[in-house]
Protein backbone atom coordinates (compact mmCIF):
# COMPACT_ATOMS: atom_id res chain seq x y z
CA UNK A 1 0.00 0.00 0.00
CA UNK A 2 1.41 3.31 -1.03
CA UNK A 3 2.32 6.13 2.05
CA UNK A 4 -0.09 8.33 -0.21
CA UNK A 5 -3.35 6.32 0.05
CA UNK A 6 -2.48 5.65 3.71
CA UNK A 7 -1.55 9.66 4.15
CA UNK A 8 -5.01 10.29 2.25
CA UNK A 9 -6.99 8.27 4.71
CA UNK A 10 -5.34 10.31 7.29
CA UNK A 11 -3.53 6.98 8.88
CA UNK A 12 -0.66 8.48 9.78
CA UNK A 13 0.38 5.97 13.12
CA UNK A 14 3.36 3.76 12.13
CA UNK A 15 1.95 0.83 14.07
CA UNK A 16 -1.95 1.24 12.68
CA UNK A 17 0.01 1.54 8.54
CA UNK A 18 1.70 -1.96 9.27
CA UNK A 19 -2.09 -3.25 10.19
CA UNK A 20 -3.21 -1.43 7.09
CA UNK A 21 -0.61 -3.06 4.98
CA UNK A 22 -1.13 -6.25 6.49
CA UNK A 23 -4.85 -6.46 5.50
CA UNK A 24 -4.31 -5.33 2.36
CA UNK A 25 -1.59 -8.22 1.52
CA UNK A 26 -4.77 -10.12 2.44
CA UNK A 27 -6.78 -9.19 0.33
CA UNK A 28 -4.25 -9.41 -2.49
CA UNK A 29 -3.53 -13.04 -1.59
CA UNK A 30 -7.10 -14.21 -1.29
CA UNK A 31 -10.14 -11.79 -3.39
CA UNK A 32 -8.17 -10.89 -5.89
CA UNK A 33 -11.13 -9.50 -7.64
CA UNK A 34 -12.46 -7.44 -4.94
CA UNK A 35 -8.70 -6.29 -5.10
CA UNK A 36 -8.63 -5.40 -8.29
CA UNK A 37 -12.45 -3.45 -7.53
CA UNK A 38 -10.94 -1.85 -4.60
CA UNK A 39 -8.54 -0.06 -6.44
CA UNK A 40 -10.69 2.12 -8.50
CA UNK A 41 -11.64 3.84 -5.49
CA UNK A 42 -10.48 7.23 -4.15
CA UNK A 43 -7.00 6.47 -3.13
CA UNK A 44 -8.06 7.47 0.67
CA UNK A 45 -10.97 5.11 0.82
CA UNK A 46 -9.13 2.10 -0.16
CA UNK A 47 -7.07 1.26 3.28
CA UNK A 48 -10.47 1.24 4.64
CA UNK A 49 -11.47 -1.92 2.42
CA UNK A 50 -8.61 -3.81 2.64
CA UNK A 51 -9.39 -3.48 6.77
CA UNK A 52 -12.60 -5.24 5.76
CA UNK A 53 -11.56 -7.81 3.99
CA UNK A 54 -8.62 -8.90 5.10
CA UNK A 55 -10.26 -9.55 8.44
CA UNK A 56 -12.92 -11.41 6.61
CA UNK A 57 -9.86 -13.17 4.97
CA UNK A 58 -8.13 -14.06 7.83
CA UNK A 59 -11.40 -15.28 9.82
CA UNK A 60 -12.17 -17.32 6.46
CA UNK A 61 -8.69 -18.84 6.53
CA UNK A 62 -8.43 -19.84 10.15
CA UNK A 63 -12.16 -22.20 9.58
CA UNK A 64 -10.60 -23.68 5.85
CA UNK A 65 -6.86 -23.33 5.63
CA UNK A 66 -4.91 -21.66 8.62
CA UNK A 67 -3.85 -25.06 9.84
CA UNK A 68 -5.14 -28.33 8.07
CA UNK A 69 -3.64 -29.87 11.60
CA UNK A 70 -6.51 -28.48 13.86
CA UNK A 71 -9.93 -30.51 14.44
CA UNK A 72 -12.82 -28.91 14.03
CA UNK A 73 -13.38 -28.09 17.77
CA UNK A 74 -9.73 -26.39 18.25
CA UNK A 75 -10.27 -24.44 15.06
CA UNK A 76 -14.28 -23.02 17.28
CA UNK A 77 -12.21 -22.27 20.32
CA UNK A 78 -9.84 -20.42 18.08
CA UNK A 79 -12.21 -18.49 16.28
CA UNK A 80 -13.98 -17.52 19.36
CA UNK A 81 -11.29 -16.50 21.41
CA UNK A 82 -9.88 -14.58 18.67
CA UNK A 83 -13.86 -13.13 18.05
CA UNK A 84 -14.30 -12.40 21.54
CA UNK A 85 -11.23 -10.32 21.75
CA UNK A 86 -12.39 -8.27 18.49
CA UNK A 87 -15.51 -7.72 19.73
CA UNK A 88 -14.38 -6.31 23.13
CA UNK A 89 -11.87 -4.55 20.96
CA UNK A 90 -14.47 -2.68 19.41
CA UNK A 91 -16.34 -2.02 22.34
CA UNK A 92 -12.74 -0.27 24.04
CA UNK A 93 -12.01 1.03 20.69
CA UNK A 94 -8.62 0.04 20.17
CA UNK A 95 -6.78 -3.30 19.53
CA UNK A 96 -3.38 -4.36 19.65
CA UNK A 97 -3.78 -7.16 17.34
CA UNK A 98 -2.22 -6.97 13.98
CA UNK A 99 -4.98 -7.25 11.76
CA UNK A 100 -7.64 -6.20 13.79
CA UNK A 101 -6.35 -2.81 14.82
CA UNK A 102 -7.11 -1.73 11.25
CA UNK A 103 -10.48 -3.22 11.40
CA UNK A 104 -11.34 -1.08 14.48
CA UNK A 105 -10.04 1.98 13.55
CA UNK A 106 -11.56 1.62 10.20
CA UNK A 107 -15.30 0.34 12.39
CA UNK A 108 -13.99 3.69 14.60
CA UNK A 109 -14.02 6.41 11.69
CA UNK A 110 -17.08 5.03 9.97
CA UNK A 111 -19.06 4.18 12.46
CA UNK A 112 -20.03 0.71 11.18
CA UNK A 113 -22.38 -1.24 13.33
CA UNK A 114 -20.72 -4.08 15.83
CA UNK A 115 -23.59 -6.52 14.99
CA UNK A 116 -22.27 -6.86 11.38
CA UNK A 117 -19.09 -8.15 12.83
CA UNK A 118 -21.06 -10.54 15.32
CA UNK A 119 -23.03 -12.14 12.00
CA UNK A 120 -20.18 -12.61 10.10
CA UNK A 121 -18.40 -14.48 13.29
CA UNK A 122 -21.44 -16.39 13.98
CA UNK A 123 -21.51 -17.49 9.95
CA UNK A 124 -17.43 -18.41 10.41
CA UNK A 125 -18.98 -20.96 13.23
CA UNK A 126 -21.46 -22.31 11.09
CA UNK A 127 -18.77 -23.64 9.13
CA UNK A 128 -17.24 -25.86 11.31
CA UNK A 129 -20.55 -28.27 11.96
CA UNK A 130 -23.19 -27.54 9.53
CA UNK A 131 -22.52 -29.70 6.20
CA UNK A 132 -25.14 -29.06 4.64
CA UNK A 133 -28.44 -26.82 4.08
CA UNK A 134 -32.19 -28.43 3.56
CA UNK A 135 -34.19 -25.02 2.04
CA UNK A 136 -32.59 -21.43 0.76
CA UNK A 137 -33.90 -19.96 3.85
CA UNK A 138 -31.61 -22.58 6.22
CA UNK A 139 -29.01 -21.32 3.55
CA UNK A 140 -29.81 -17.61 4.07
CA UNK A 141 -28.61 -17.88 7.75
CA UNK A 142 -25.17 -18.78 6.45
CA UNK A 143 -24.81 -16.30 3.85
CA UNK A 144 -26.13 -13.06 5.71
CA UNK A 145 -23.38 -13.39 7.95
CA UNK A 146 -20.86 -14.43 5.59
CA UNK A 147 -21.67 -12.25 2.64
CA UNK A 148 -24.62 -9.74 3.15
CA UNK A 149 -23.01 -8.36 6.07
CA UNK A 150 -19.61 -7.81 4.03
CA UNK A 151 -21.48 -4.88 1.76
CA UNK A 152 -23.48 -3.88 4.56
CA UNK A 153 -20.18 -2.64 6.40
CA UNK A 154 -18.91 -1.06 3.11
CA UNK A 155 -21.74 1.25 2.27
CA UNK A 156 -20.45 3.86 5.05
CA UNK A 157 -17.43 4.03 3.33
CA UNK A 158 -19.11 4.23 -0.61
CA UNK A 159 -21.35 7.34 0.87
CA UNK A 160 -24.71 6.33 0.16
CA UNK A 161 -27.18 8.75 -0.21
CA UNK A 162 -30.03 6.91 0.01
CA UNK A 163 -31.51 3.78 2.46
CA UNK A 164 -31.66 1.89 -0.42
CA UNK A 165 -27.82 1.65 -0.91
CA UNK A 166 -28.12 -0.87 2.19
CA UNK A 167 -30.67 -2.58 1.00
CA UNK A 168 -29.55 -3.71 -2.45
CA UNK A 169 -25.67 -3.80 -0.71
CA UNK A 170 -27.31 -7.33 0.48
CA UNK A 171 -28.64 -8.59 -2.44
CA UNK A 172 -25.12 -7.44 -4.33
CA UNK A 173 -22.99 -9.45 -1.88
CA UNK A 174 -25.15 -12.31 -1.56
CA UNK A 175 -25.20 -12.66 -5.19
CA UNK A 176 -21.50 -12.81 -4.93
CA UNK A 177 -21.61 -15.61 -2.52
CA UNK A 178 -23.96 -17.98 -4.44
CA UNK A 179 -21.67 -17.59 -7.30
CA UNK A 180 -19.05 -18.62 -5.29
CA UNK A 181 -21.00 -21.49 -4.50
CA UNK A 182 -22.10 -22.41 -8.24
CA UNK A 183 -18.16 -22.45 -8.98
CA UNK A 184 -16.83 -24.23 -5.85
CA UNK A 185 -19.11 -27.18 -5.62
CA UNK A 186 -16.00 -29.66 -6.08
CA UNK A 187 -14.00 -27.90 -3.53
CA UNK A 188 -16.66 -27.33 -0.99
CA UNK A 189 -17.12 -31.34 -1.75
CA UNK A 190 -13.77 -32.02 -0.48
CA UNK A 191 -14.36 -29.56 3.00
CA UNK A 192 -17.28 -32.23 3.12
CA UNK A 193 -19.64 -29.09 2.53
CA UNK A 194 -22.59 -28.74 -0.03
CA UNK A 195 -24.36 -25.14 0.36
CA UNK A 196 -26.66 -25.42 -2.90
CA UNK A 197 -29.77 -26.05 -1.04
CA UNK A 198 -30.92 -29.59 -0.22
CA UNK A 199 -34.54 -29.42 -1.15
CA UNK A 200 -33.51 -27.52 -4.60
CA UNK A 201 -31.09 -30.18 -5.58
CA UNK A 202 -33.61 -32.64 -5.21
CA UNK A 203 -35.94 -31.17 -8.01
CA UNK A 204 -33.49 -32.21 -10.18
CA UNK A 205 -32.77 -36.07 -8.34
CA UNK A 206 -29.73 -34.81 -7.15
CA UNK A 207 -28.83 -35.27 -3.13
CA UNK A 208 -25.17 -35.35 -1.59
CA UNK A 209 -24.17 -38.69 -3.12
CA UNK A 210 -25.21 -37.99 -6.56
CA UNK A 211 -23.04 -35.01 -6.22
CA UNK A 212 -20.42 -36.81 -4.80
CA UNK A 213 -20.66 -39.26 -8.25
CA UNK A 214 -18.51 -35.66 -9.65
CA UNK A 215 -20.33 -35.94 -12.58
CA UNK A 216 -21.87 -33.13 -14.40
CA UNK A 217 -24.77 -34.85 -15.99
CA UNK A 218 -28.13 -33.08 -17.15
CA UNK A 219 -29.76 -33.65 -13.91
CA UNK A 220 -26.52 -31.68 -12.04
CA UNK A 221 -26.22 -28.98 -15.05
CA UNK A 222 -29.80 -28.11 -14.34
CA UNK A 223 -29.64 -27.77 -10.51
CA UNK A 224 -27.08 -25.31 -11.72
CA UNK A 225 -28.98 -23.27 -13.79
CA UNK A 226 -31.08 -22.73 -10.98
CA UNK A 227 -29.08 -21.53 -8.97
CA UNK A 228 -27.76 -19.48 -11.23
CA UNK A 229 -31.06 -17.97 -12.25
CA UNK A 230 -31.36 -16.43 -8.39
CA UNK A 231 -27.55 -14.90 -9.15
CA UNK A 232 -28.73 -13.00 -11.76
CA UNK A 233 -31.61 -11.79 -10.20
CA UNK A 234 -29.99 -10.41 -7.68
CA UNK A 235 -27.27 -9.46 -9.59
CA UNK A 236 -30.26 -7.85 -11.67
CA UNK A 237 -32.07 -6.27 -8.47
CA UNK A 238 -28.74 -5.12 -6.79
CA UNK A 239 -27.63 -2.89 -10.02
CA UNK A 240 -30.34 0.17 -9.00
CA UNK A 241 -28.42 0.20 -5.86
CA UNK A 242 -25.31 1.71 -7.27
CA UNK A 243 -26.77 5.32 -8.16
CA UNK A 244 -27.15 5.92 -4.85
CA UNK A 245 -23.30 6.05 -3.73
CA UNK A 246 -21.26 8.58 -4.31
CA UNK A 247 -19.74 9.12 -7.70
CA UNK A 248 -16.21 8.37 -6.92
CA UNK A 249 -17.63 5.19 -5.03
CA UNK A 250 -19.48 3.51 -8.11
CA UNK A 251 -17.05 2.67 -10.65
CA UNK A 252 -15.81 0.25 -7.88
CA UNK A 253 -18.82 -1.44 -7.48
CA UNK A 254 -20.10 -1.79 -10.93
CA UNK A 255 -16.49 -3.39 -11.98
CA UNK A 256 -17.09 -5.49 -8.77
CA UNK A 257 -20.91 -6.30 -10.00
CA UNK A 258 -19.95 -7.70 -12.84
CA UNK A 259 -16.73 -9.28 -12.65
CA UNK A 260 -17.70 -11.53 -9.41
CA UNK A 261 -21.29 -11.99 -10.86
CA UNK A 262 -19.12 -12.81 -14.14
CA UNK A 263 -18.08 -16.42 -12.24
CA UNK A 264 -21.65 -18.04 -13.15
CA UNK A 265 -21.18 -16.39 -16.79
CA UNK A 266 -17.80 -18.71 -16.79
CA UNK A 267 -19.58 -21.82 -15.34
CA UNK A 268 -22.04 -21.70 -18.41
CA UNK A 269 -18.95 -20.83 -20.84
CA UNK A 270 -17.56 -24.28 -19.48
CA UNK A 271 -20.61 -26.18 -19.96
CA UNK A 272 -21.13 -26.47 -16.17
CA UNK A 273 -18.66 -28.83 -15.44
CA UNK A 274 -17.25 -27.71 -12.22
CA UNK A 275 -16.05 -31.02 -11.30
CA UNK A 276 -13.21 -30.62 -14.10
CA UNK A 277 -12.72 -27.05 -14.60
CA UNK A 278 -12.64 -23.86 -11.91
CA UNK A 279 -14.46 -21.37 -13.95
CA UNK A 280 -12.48 -18.14 -14.30
CA UNK A 281 -13.31 -14.56 -15.24
CA UNK A 282 -10.63 -14.16 -18.10
CA UNK A 283 -7.56 -11.22 -17.59
CA UNK A 284 -8.54 -9.99 -20.67
CA UNK A 285 -12.41 -9.33 -19.33
CA UNK A 286 -10.89 -8.02 -16.28
CA UNK A 287 -9.07 -5.61 -18.13
CA UNK A 288 -11.91 -5.03 -20.26
CA UNK A 289 -14.15 -4.15 -17.23
CA UNK A 290 -11.38 -2.34 -14.93
CA UNK A 291 -10.10 0.14 -17.72
CA UNK A 292 -13.24 1.83 -18.75
CA UNK A 293 -13.98 1.98 -14.46
CA UNK A 294 -10.65 3.16 -14.14
CA UNK A 295 -10.74 6.27 -16.26
CA UNK A 296 -14.91 6.59 -15.10
CA UNK A 297 -13.28 6.55 -11.73
CA UNK A 298 -10.49 9.87 -12.44
CA UNK A 299 -12.94 11.92 -14.23
CA UNK A 300 -15.71 11.01 -11.10
CA UNK A 301 -13.05 12.36 -8.63
CA UNK A 302 -12.11 15.65 -10.49
CA UNK A 303 -15.68 16.13 -11.00
CA UNK A 304 -17.82 15.45 -7.78
CA UNK A 305 -14.55 14.77 -5.42
CA UNK A 306 -13.14 11.92 -3.50
CA UNK A 307 -16.22 12.42 -0.87
CA UNK A 308 -15.20 12.17 2.99
CA UNK A 309 -11.87 9.75 3.31
CA UNK A 310 -11.59 10.28 6.88
CA UNK A 311 -14.58 8.63 7.89
CA UNK A 312 -17.82 10.60 8.60
CA UNK A 313 -21.18 8.24 8.78
CA UNK A 314 -23.84 8.66 6.63
CA UNK A 315 -27.49 9.16 8.38
CA UNK A 316 -30.44 8.82 7.61
CA UNK A 317 -34.33 9.62 8.84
Amino acid sequence: MSKRELIASGVTDLEMQESYERCRKLNSQHGKTYYLATLLLPPGKRPYVHALYGFARYADEIVDDLSSTLTNQEKSDWLGNWGNEFLRDLKRGKSDDLICKAVVDTVNRWEIPTELFEAFLHSMRMDLTVRQYQTFKDLYEYVYGSAAVIGLQMVPILEPTSQIAYERAQDLGIAFQLANFVRDVSEDLNRGRIYLPMDELAQFGVDRTYLEKRIADKNVKNALKFQIKRVKELEEKSRSGIDFLHPSSRPCIEAARILYCGIVDAVEAIDYEVFQKRAKVSIAKRLKVALPAWVQGVSARKKFGQGHVQGIATKFN
